[in-house]
């Protein structure tokens, strides 16, 4: 029998913290908020009707601490806990412990967290499911490993078995790197996830990551919410998302989401759920993944759905049946998310934690940014350095992508360093901008996507001084200190800071 929440905890942070907050809103729930001792004044707690302290900064301390989370939300007297993604939104535990307290997991059921929840049992259900799956081998010596890789073909790829997000990977090429590869795989599957098992697949030359979005409801009703295509990473992490992908054909798109409904009901999966393939030139696409939770890219099946995914979540908790087919759903138009990280892309893409001093969202016809930031909050070092997820939408992807240019170009974060930059000229390059890319698309054009121009000693005065002209221009135009190229903490190169005052004139 279906029932109304009254209020629901976000155990989470940020920008995902503030997104399923204004659902919660626009469903008349009232939300609560936890936080950690440096989130205190962040975002989502403001957005919040109550909020609750749960410990110190560290993760393992606060968010990622079942105990608290629940009393927090038993004290608040809450009906239902939405998990967000990251920290325990796929912990099977915590959604029993939900369930055992009396307060509703929203999200699927540990059952089907833990059949999917390590990549190897996974594979194994899948593969019973009839999904295709890489070909791959589980081992435990380095020996072993190396006749695996041998009977499946190197390349091969060494994944963490219940890792995520980069964590425990190696490409291996030949047998000879095979032993120091499988050591820094298990060292870091350990200390990421606390078990060092790791598998081996075959390596895909230059795939595609295309990912579908399922959606079910309690009763067995299962939809898929058509691809994302998520080729654009650095260090196996996602920077870029869009959809339709470029590869795809809507008859491959079709069969790729009837492969997903079929895995996720042989799990008896309910709720939001994502399965990740990849896909490879000849139309081929193998079974990576299923994270059994909202994706931290879902905004742009919102886009070209009209659904939102998070009140769609609350509703199947609930016990409400989802109130449309597979057949109802049409997507309309071109969605790209870019995310917008406080990390430095020309130093490895590592975090630049900090003060924001200055932010200024973009705005106007078909932009969206969900946003866990504001001018003055400080990006703890503590967390992922997600500033933002800028997100845009127009009827065919080549307005998509000149939209976006136009949104990066009036995105301001001063204070910190962040990948603006990078972005603008991923948005310029001619191989994206034609939507051909692949996995390693980054790393393939770093000199142009990272660096920044080589310029001959016979010009570098009279392009000095043209920075220099270009940056009092844009000082005087915008009444700000932000594009001085030489001030601590500015995210714009002297390359950017030309551009943007030719734009100004």
């Amino acid at each position: 029998m279906p029932r109304t929440f009254k209020k629901v905890l976000v155990a989470n942070r940020g920008e995902i913290a503030v997104r399923v907050t204004r659902t919660l809103h626009e469903m008349g729930i009232r939300s609560v908020a936890i936080y950690s001792e440096v989130d205190r004044a962040a975002l989502h707690v403001r957005v919040a009707d109550e909020a609750y302290p749960i410990g110190p900064a560290a993760a393992s301390e606060s968010y990622l601490r079942i105990d608290k989370v629940l009393d927090a939300a038993k004290k608040a007297g809450c009906d239902a806990i939405h998990p967000g993604y990251g920290f325990l939104s796929e912990n099977a535990e915590f959604a029993e412990a939900c369930e055992k307290e009396g307060i509703t997991f929203i999200g699927p059921p540990a059952s089907a967290m833990r059949q999917m929840g390590s990549k190897t049992a996974a594979r194994t259900k899948m593969a019973a499911a009839g999904v295709p799956i890489v070909p791959g081998a589980m081992c435990d010596t380095t020996e072993e490993a190396i006749a695996a890789s041998k009977k499946i073909g190197f390349p091969v790829m060494l994944k963490a078995a219940s890792g995520g997000g980069g964590k425990g990977m190696r490409l291996v090429h030949a047998a000879d790197e095979m032993a120091s590869a499988w050591e820094r795989a298990r060292s870091e599957a350990k200390k990421f996830f606390g078990d060092d098992t790791v598998y081996i697949e075959k390596a895909i030359i230059k795939p595609r990551h295309v990912e579908i979005q399922v959606l079910g409801d309690r009763d067995g009703h299962m939809v898929h919410v058509f691809e994302r295509d998520c080729s654009i990473q650095r260090r196996n992490q996602k920077v870029v998302e869009e959809t339709p992908s470029p590869a795809a054909s809507r008859e491959l798109v079709a069969r790729m989401g009837a492969i997903a409904v079929q895995g996720a009901k042989a799990v008896g999966y309910h709720s939001a759920g994502t399965f990740e393939f990849l896909l490879a030139d000849d139309g081929s696409f193998y079974f990576l993944e299923m994270n059994t939770r909202l994706q931290v890219e879902h905004p742009v099946t919102e886009l070209v759905s009209g659904l939102d995914l998070v009140r769609e979540m609350v509703l199947v908790a609930q016990g409400e049946r989802l109130s449309f087919g597979q057949a109802d759903l049409v997507s309309r138009g071109a969605a790209i998310q870019c995310r917008i990280y406080a990390e430095d892309p020309s130093n490895g893409f590592l975090p630049s934690p900090g003060r924001i001093e200055r932010l200024t969202v973009p705005a106007g016809p078909g932009v969206r940014d969900d946003g866990g930031a504001y001018p003055g909050v400080e990006i703890s070092s503590y967390y992922d350095p997600l500033i933002s997820k800028l997100c845009v939408w127009a009827p065919t992807r080549e307005r998509a992508v000149a939209r976006m240019r136009r949104a990066l170009a009036e995105y301001v974060v001063t204070g910190i360093r962040t990948n603006l930059a990078f972005h603008e000229k991923l948005f310029q390059h001619p191989d994206f901008v034609a939507g051909r890319y692949d996995t390693s698309f980054i790393e393939r054009h770093k000199e142009q996507l990272l660096g920044y121009p080589v310029v001959d000693a016979r010009d570098a005065e009279a392009v000095a001084v043209a920075v220099a002209l270009a940056a009092a221009r844009m000082e005087r135009a915008t009444g700000a200190s932000d594009a001085r190229t030489g001030e601590t903490g500015s995210r714009l190169s002297p390359w950017t800071a030309t551009h943007r005052a030719r734009n100004l004139r």
